[in-house]
């Protein structure tokens, strides 16, 4: 299994220090091949900017249809609750999306495979507009969630490729951007549309989305070149090969070292109190405050979107201040967990606290609306000061195996979204906004345990898992 050097130098790395003379040369080649640290800044700066939009796309197609969900339930005769259910399927369509295109890229190539998705979810967005009846909508909203890591997965390993690890966690905070905001834009949008106009309108302008997309894609995203190569196989080795490419356990392998399944998991927890709180908001705050129109609770939205918004730059820029640091305490030796420690006081601080407020000031019915709304923004900046260092973390702690590291992430992240997404309603019903939201506390100190862990023991555990397993990291 190939992991690559999990230990960096801003000289050399220690690692490759190990190899003779002519096999260290080799590998330098090789891995000054496989990124593009030297296109200009602002081929990489428009680059970045697509990548964010797609994942603006797709994580818009999530959560628009929330504010919309009791008109869409009514056109197709059925329920909130089995919309709600679709919709969580839709997140779990997105989280195993990479199992299908990030074969597709290695096979077909990065770019090729970039645009087809976009394509993809271009069809799927319109299809979904033109929904004639429950099945079709839900058959067009999977299809486009399939599509859905995948941006995300590419767009981490593109901004890996063409960006120096000591600017790298400022890149993926920008690109988390998109991500971030997707979800807490889409509801906003989605309400403004459907008090106005009709709600098929919100998937017409997801299919404008991704058209643009598609224009920036095949005008930008270059094809960069990777350390997969099937030249002097045979056709019957390359056809095994590729099938190989797409076997899920792929994608679960590295979970086998300790600091990449904490990662994980962390992110998972995490990513629950984040859908729990955007599917929620509707139901909790209509009746709480006596809104009628689905307006005025979309734009509640925009409080923890724009923490997420300045939580992601911020927590970019604190990340790359970090590594920074540890560069010199450490004399030059970079080590990925280093830009964790970025996020613990988040973790610990700022996130459990302003989730705690959120949930008991609907409970008790106290702080009026501005309460929620302000504590909601904090718990957005909160949730993304960490999310961008683990983010990055990924990205970086296994570059041979980069984008399966991050593919076994998101489609972790995204089990536990959906599972927070069918869950968050009927618990509210069953035990109150206060006590959901204090079980998200709960998830939100553990996490800030296993975060600990990582920028502790992070590198020892991969080295442990390596020899136990005898692993060589150059291969």
């Amino acid at each position: 299994m190939e992991s690559g050097p999990a230990i960096e130098s801003q000289k050399s790395s220690p690692q490759t220090n190990s190899l003779d003379d002519t096999d260290k040369e080799d590998l330098e080649l090789k891995l000054q091949q496989s990124n593009s640290y030297h296109l200009p800044l602002w081929r990489k700066c428009l680059i970045l900017f697509t990548v964010s939009w797609m994942t603006l796309a797709i994580t818009f197609s999530s959560t628009s249809l929330l504010p919309a969900t009791p008109e869409i339930a009514s056109d197709f005769s059925t329920t909130t609750e089995i919309l709600n259910v679709t919709n969580a399927g839709v997140l779990i369509a997105m989280g195993f999306s990479s199992f299908i295109w990030g074969p597709i890229s290695n096979i077909f190539g990065r770019r090729n495979a970039y645009n087809v998705a976009i394509l993809v979810l271009c069809g799927s967005s319109a299809g979904t507009a033109a929904a004639i009846d429950l099945h079709m909508f839900i058959g067009m909203r999977l299809i486009g969630g399939f599509t859905g890591t995948f941006f995300m997965v590419s767009g981490q390993t593109i901004l890996a490729d063409i960006f120096e690890p000591v600017v790298r966690g400022t890149a993926v905070g920008v690109f988390m951007i998109g991500s971030v905001s997707g979800p807490a834009i889409g509801p906003c949008i989605g309400g403004i549309i459907v008090t106005f106009a009709h709600w098929r309108v919100i998937y017409w302008l997801q299919f404008a989305m991704a058209c643009l997309g598609l224009i920036l894609s095949v005008l930008l995203v270059p094809e960069l070149r990777t350390l997969k190569s099937t030249e002097g196989l045979t056709k019957r080795e390359r056809f095994s090969a590729a099938l190989h490419l797409f076997n899920p356990l792929r994608i679960f392998r590295p979970f086998i070292y300790p600091n990449v399944f904490l990662c994980n998991l962390t992110c998972g927890l995490l990513s629950t109190f984040q859908y729990g709180l955007l599917t929620s908001a509707r139901s909790i705050f209509n009746p709480r405050f006596h809104l009628t129109t689905p307006l005025v609770s979309g734009l509640f939205y925009l409080a923890p979107g724009i923490g997420f918004l300045l939580g992601s730059i911020i927590g970019g820029r604190l990340s790359d201040r970090a590594v920074k640091r540890w560069i010199r305490k450490r004399d030059g030796v970079r080590l990925p967990q280093d830009r964790l420690n970025s996020g613990l006081v988040t973790l610990f601080g700022v996130l459990p606290a302003a989730i705690l407020v959120y949930g008991w000031s609907l409970q008790e019915k106290k702080g009026g609306m501005p309460l929620p709304i302000i504590s909601a923004f904090f718990a957005g900046v909160g949730l993304l000061g960490t999310f961008n260092g683990l983010n990055t973390y990924t990205a970086e702690v296994m570059p041979r195996i980069r984008s399966e590291v991050i593919s076994g992430k998101y489609a972790v992240q995204y089990i536990f979204a959906a599972a927070a997404s069918a869950a968050v309603d009927p618990l509210i019903h069953s035990i109150g906004v206060g006590w959901t939201f204090t079980i998200c506390v709960f998830f939100a100190l553990t996490s800030g345990f296993l975060v600990l862990i990582i920028t502790k023991w992070g590198i020892d555990m991969q080295r442990w898992t390596e020899r136990k397993l005898g692993i060589n990291p150059e291969h």
